[in-house]
This record gives structure tokens, sequence and C-alpha cells, in this order.
């Protein structure tokens, strides 16, 4: 017969928990044998009491609680059927144990030694032990572990559950999982005795419950893990969540393999009727169906057995835990794969409405987590009916689902540029002549030589900065570059600090628009409306830092939309290399303002730093390219269609001569000649009288405008891109800025 111990690491965290819970060595109390050829060894040094009989156990046990804490490990053999009949169902003898013991004193502690499943598992007989033991005792500790024992499966999950006789006042619960796959010992270690101490709170592998869940509840550690709850909590922000079991139904294979084979329904690919069947090896980690091969059975299946595209299939299986950690093995069925059907080892989910493509794909690749895992229920050998379809998956909103139908095309034309080339290398030879076949590949190859040189570009900052940023910003950043790359060093240094001070002032200007369209007004427009009011000199830059700021922290602003884009305005400076960068800017800014400036000497040095800031503070605003900045040219509206067609002008890159576009809203209100920002859900804000777009009269070139000063005789605008003015008499410009709170 094969002896079983507990493995080092299990020895330590059962001594320190009896340290913890009863002041010294327990007793150990094992049935005979543990398993079917397996006996169970106590740690050396501790008492050691083995009991042939295991309806002895439970009398026994309350006999040696008498003398003080103990260690109870009793058999894990299952019932044989005619005693299964007898018991209810109930297939493990330590279930009665269990609810037998008692304890004989009010301090009485036992920790028990026992598979995880009567702990985590949800069916009846399993919610009966733990209802039998709360009666009795409150538990004190539950300590998850895979490889707790020698001599078994290291796949195979124990679980020590301290108990101390129940009191009127419940204790916390404390939860601990050895991590798999397992970590230094040391730190395991370490992190158990300070949970140990804890009340409340959660360390690296176990956490305190303050509240005892209901005994009929599963005790498995994701359903309370502070970090699980957060994350569940989280998939609401990708749009809606529901239940996998409200859009899908769940269907399994009718037989199972082995009546299959005996049923003679297995056939030859060569038949006809024949289908293939897809079993657990033919799901992927990655989520497709493998290829047909030597091993890929046939099988006659009725037509209303079968799977159709836009099923997902999942393994029922669970794979054991490895590194990295994978969730569901699940896989969308395509046209491509039918005709076929699925072994009794394979679930389908099919839609109850047909789903569109990114619903789809975000829910197979959510259950490809860990976390779906998680959410599902206990980590048991494999997956039920009942835990699928009351698992959380997300549902994308509009922005999501857009941004994934892009992500796709985008996949897709990669994929036909590389079907693209494959064709142009192969016919090198194809040719009559090596001249001819040389003149194929270049001219051929030009196009696809020139996307990838563009594609790349998307990887360069000042790229993307000229090309997809408003125009305003676009253009700073295109005047600094130049003036780098000229070499007058005076120049460049003012542009890179021009450029920064321009693009908080734009996303300041986005700030005030949306936040008054909201009807809220920012405590920063007290001061700028002072500073325009005084007719001298407008708002700086700390102005623009200030709106920037206190929208950051704006509780009023806690509650947007998702695709709202104060969202990610918001984020600008709440990053710490942002703020660090603006900081010093801002010191750079103020010193050349008070003529505090560099030497000629140190300029050079001067400029590689600033610029390198202005870069980091560009690279968070990266949003802005995801925010166009549109000129209405047109608008015309249908009131039977209850649309309007409105032609545009999109303001991205650094040039202002941009070709004119046409989009349907269902906005009656739009204004031609006003600027809007267009969010990710498509929506328009409008950004007058913040910012206007005119001629400039300086330069004659194309310009926006932001308030500059508000004298008694008129008001005067400033350009983004260049700093020159733009005086406006009307009195109708001098009532709009008082109606917003500027005059």
């Amino acid at each position: 017969m094969e002896i079983a111990q507990l493995s080092s690491l299990g020895e330590q965290l059962v001594g320190i928990g009896f340290e913890r819970f009863a002041q010294g060595a327990p007793t150990v109390l094992s049935s005979s044998p543990l398993a079917s050829e397996l006996a169970f060894r106590a740690p050396g040094g501790w008492q050691s009491v083995c009991e042939p009989s295991w309806e002895q156990l439970a009398p026994r046990a309350t006999e040696l609680l008498s003398q003080g804490p103990l260690f109870l490990v009793p058999t894990w053999e299952r019932r044989t059927g005619t005693e299964r009949r007898r018991t209810a169902g109930r297939a493990e003898y330590y279930v009665d144990v269990m609810a037998a013991c008692r304890p004989p004193s009010p301090d009485s502690v036992m920790a028990v030694l026992l598979p995880v499943h009567p702990w985590v598992s949800e069916q009846p007989w399993a919610a009966e032990m733990r209802t039998r033991v709360a009666e009795h005792w409150d538990i004190l500790l539950l300590a998850y572990g895979t490889g707790m024992l020698t001599q078994i499966s290291p796949h195979a999950e124990s679980a020590v559950a301290f108990l101390r006789a129940r009191a009127q006042t419940s204790p916390v619960l404390k939860v601990f999982q050895v991590p798999r796959p397992r970590p230094d010992e040391t730190a395991v270690i370490k992190d158990f005795e300070r949970l140990l101490h804890r009340q409340g709170g959660r360390g690296e592998y176990g956490y305190v419950l303050r509240e005892i869940p209901d005994p009929e509840q599963g005790l498995y550690f994701d359903c309370f893990d502070p970090h699980i709850l957060q994350r569940r909590e989280d998939l609401a922000g990708f749009g809606a969540v529901n239940a996998l079991g409200d859009l899908f139904t769940f269907h399994r294979a009718p037989f199972r393999d082995a009546d299959l084979k005996r049923g003679e329904r297995l056939s030859s690919p060569k038949n006809p009727d024949a289908v293939r069947m897809i079993r657990p090896p033919d799901i992927g980690r990655d989520g497709t169906i493998a290829p047909l091969s030597e091993e890929t059975q046939w099988a006659i299946i009725p037509a209303d057995q079968q799977l159709a595209a836009g099923d997902l299939v999942i393994r029922r299986l669970i794979a054991p835990i490895t590194v990295p950690p994978y969730g569901f093995f699940t896989a969308e069925v395509s046209e491509e794969d039918l005709p076929a059907a699925v072994s009794d080892q394979v679930v389908i989910l099919r839609p109850t409405t047909p789903l569109s493509r990114p619903q789809a794909r975000l829910i197979t690749m959510f259950l490809r987590t860990p976390l779906a895992l998680s959410l599902a229920g206990p980590r048991l050998a494999t997956a039920s009916m009942e835990a699928l379809s009351t698992l959380p998956v997300p549902q994308p909103d509009e922005a999501l689902t857009k941004a994934l139908d892009e992500l796709t095309a985008a996949k897709q034309q990669f994929k036909q540029w590389e079907q693209d080339a494959d064709s142009v290398i192969e016919s090198v030879f194809l040719e009559k002549t090596a001249a001819q076949a040389r003149a194929r590949v270049i001219d051929s190859g030009r196009a696809l030589r020139l996307r990838v040189e563009a594609a790349s570009l998307l990887d360069d900052l000042g790229h993307s900065v000229r090309t997809r940023f408003p125009y305003p910003i676009a253009h700073r950043w295109r005047e600094t570059e130049a003036r780098i790359s000229a070499g007058d060093a005076q120049a460049a240094y003012a542009a890179i600090l021009d450029t920064a001070e321009e693009l908080l002032c734009y996303i300041a200007q986005l700030v005030l628009a949306l936040t008054h369209a909201r009807q809220i007004t920012l405590g920063a427009m007290k001061a700028i409306r002072n500073k325009l009011a005084g007719g001298r000199s407008g708002p700086g830059l700390g102005d623009w830092v200030n709106v920037l700021n206190e929208a950051a922290t704006s509780k009023q602003l806690n509650n947007l939309p998702p695709a709202h884009p104060l969202n990610d305005i918001r984020t600008l400076l709440a990053h710490q290399d942002a703020e660090k960068a603006r900081q010093a800017l801002s010191e750079r800014r103020n010193d050349q303002a008070h003529l505090r400036r560099i030497d000629p000497i140190d300029l050079p040095h001067a400029i590689d730093v600033a610029f390198a800031d202005l870069t980091r503070l560009i690279e968070r605003a990266r949003f802005l390219a995801d925010l166009p900045l549109l000129e209405v040219t047109d608008v015309r509206w249908d009131a039977f269609a209850r649309s309007a067609r409105v032609e545009y002008r999109e303001l991205a890159g650094d040039h202002p001569v941009v070709p004119t576009r046409t989009m349907t809203s269902s906005s009656n209100d739009l204004e031609t000649g006003s600027l809007y920002l267009r969010d990710t859900d498509g929506a328009l804000h409008l950004l007058r009288p913040f910012l206007i777009g005119r001629d400039c009269p300086t330069c004659r070139t194309w310009s926006t405008f932001h308030a500059d000063r508000v004298p008694k005789t008129a008001v005067v605008f400033k350009s983004l891109e260049h700093g020159h003015t733009l005086e406006d008499t009307s009195p109708d410009t001098r009532r709009l800025l008082k109606h917003i709170g500027m005059a």
C-alpha cells in the first residue's frame, strides 16, 4: 500500500494554522485507507491515531478533541452503487463524518483535509454538508491548493479547513489559495502568515470575508475574491453585460462517443452522408477549429443535430492550469467548417437571435480568458450547463463595435496584401525571360511597397501628428519640426514652447465648450473672464492648465457617457510623466516671458530636453486623433426624413485646404460655418464661440481663433496657428460671450 503525506509546503501551512488558532501541535486522526491502496502518514512529531472504521471517525474525533486540537483526515473513498442508493446519492463517506463531528467544548479547534469539492460545489450533498457543519462549527480558514498531498495527481486540488466551536458572534473567514504554478515557498508562507493576522482586505494569495456566505453557496476562491469581483463590475465598461444563457441555447450530442461507435455511426470521409466530428482536441487555444487531418472522425449524423454557422463550440473538459493561464477552449463555427457535428465532450452554444460580428467576436474572446473561467464557478473537471448559462459576458457598445469592425477590416486587408505579395513572388519564374520577370516584380510590387511604407509611418509620432491631429496642433508641430531641422536655435526653442501652450489652449477650449454644453461652469472661468475684460493681455498657459486640472478632478464629470470626449481629455495630465513634462514646459515659458533667457551655449541641450517634454505631452494627447475638428459648410434639413445632409471639412493634418465631405445627421440644429468636435460615437459637439474658424485678416489663411481680449470696443480673437488677431465689433458676439460667462 502506498503512503501519502502532506507536501513540504502543505505541512508548513497546516502547522502555522494550528499555531495561530490552537497554540499547539494537533493529534492527527485518519482512516485506513485514505483511498484505495493509499494510506495517510502524519507529519513527523505529531501524534497519530488511525481509526479503521469510517463510521467511528466522528465519535473518535469528538473524543480526541476533548484532549486538544485535532487534524482530521477522513477517507476519500467513494461509496459503491448499493451504498450510494442507501444513502440518498451521497457519494463520499466524509460527508457523513463531517455532519456527525461535534465540538466537545467552546474552544475546540479542528482542521480537516478534504478534496475541494465539498467546499466549493453547489450540489445538494455538498450544500447539506456545509449546512450541517455550520450548525456546530465556525469556519476560520479555508486554504486551497494543488499538490498538497503526495502520491496523488499534482493537478488534484484539496482544501484544509480550520474549524472552531460555533460562537454567538461569527468570526471573519480567511480564504487562501496556493498559487499555480507555485512560486517561492517562502513568499507563499509569508503571505499566509500575514493573512492570518488580517481582519479585512486582501493579500497576494488570500483575502478576508467579513460577511460569511450562506452554507448553500459554494466557497470557491474566485467567487468572493475582491479582484475578481472588481473585474466583473468592470465588464460593464465594454457596454452591456448579459448572462450567456440570455444570448444562447445550449446543446450537447444526444449520444456518447462510446454509443457512437457501438451504433456504427462512425463512417468514412468518402461517404457523402458523413459529416466531420469536432472533438475537444479540435478546438484550439487560439479560438480556431483544427483543419482536417488523418485523426479526424466522420459519422452519420441527422441534419437537425449538426452545427450551424454562427454556433460557438466549447470544450466541456477544463484543462489543468498552465502558464500562461487560459479560459475556456472556444471557437466560432464558420461556413468553411460545415457540415459538422460535435462529440459528447463539446457543448454547442447557439445564438437565440443572430449576433453581429463584433458581438460574437467579443464573446468568443472573453470566453477564452481566465476571467471567464473564474466567473463560471468552481473549477471542476467539466463545465456544467448551469455555470455556463449564468456566466456574465460583455456586449460591445457602439464605439467598441466600430473599433472591432475596423480592426477586422484591417486584418482582412492585411491578409489580402499578403496574398498579393505571395502572388507577385510566385510569379518570378513564370515569365519567359528573366528581364520580364524582373520588370514584373518591380512594377507589381511597387504599390505593395508603398503601402508598407505608409503603414510604417503610422508608428512615427511626428507623422501621426502632422496627418491625423486637428489642424491647429498639426500646424504648430510641423513648424516646430521645421525650425529644429533648420538649425535656428532661438526660433526652434520658441516654437517648442509655443506649440506646448497652444496644445493646452486648444484642449482647454474643448473642455470649456463641452462643459458649457452640459451646463457646468468651471471655477477657472472667473480668472479667464477677468483677463479677457482687462483688455491688455488675455489668458495664458496657467489659465489653460487650471481648466484642465479642474476638469480632471471635477466630481460633476464623473458620470459621463462612455464615448464622451471629456473622458479622454481628463486623463491628459493625470499621467505623472505628462504632468511633469507640462510643469517643465510651463517653467521654461515663464522664464522666457520674464527675460530669463537661456545662454546660447546651453540652448542646443535645452531644445533637446524641451522637445522631449513636448513629445511626451503630445503622446498623451493621442486621443485627439480620434476627435476630429470639423467645419460645417452646408446643412440641408429634410423634415420628412427627419435627417440633415451635412457638408463639412475635416480639419485634420497640417494644412487647412482639405476636401469637402458629406454625412447625414439626425440633428436639426447644426450651424453652417461653425466648428464642431466629432466623438467616437459620431456625435457632434458645437465649439462656437470658444473656437471659431475664419480667414485671418493678416496672413489671409484660414485659421482657428479663440477669445483673447474683450475691450469695450470689440472682441479680439487670437489665432492658434500663428498668433495673429481678429477683431469682431459685432454686438452679438459680445452678448454671446456674456451669455457663456466669458464677458
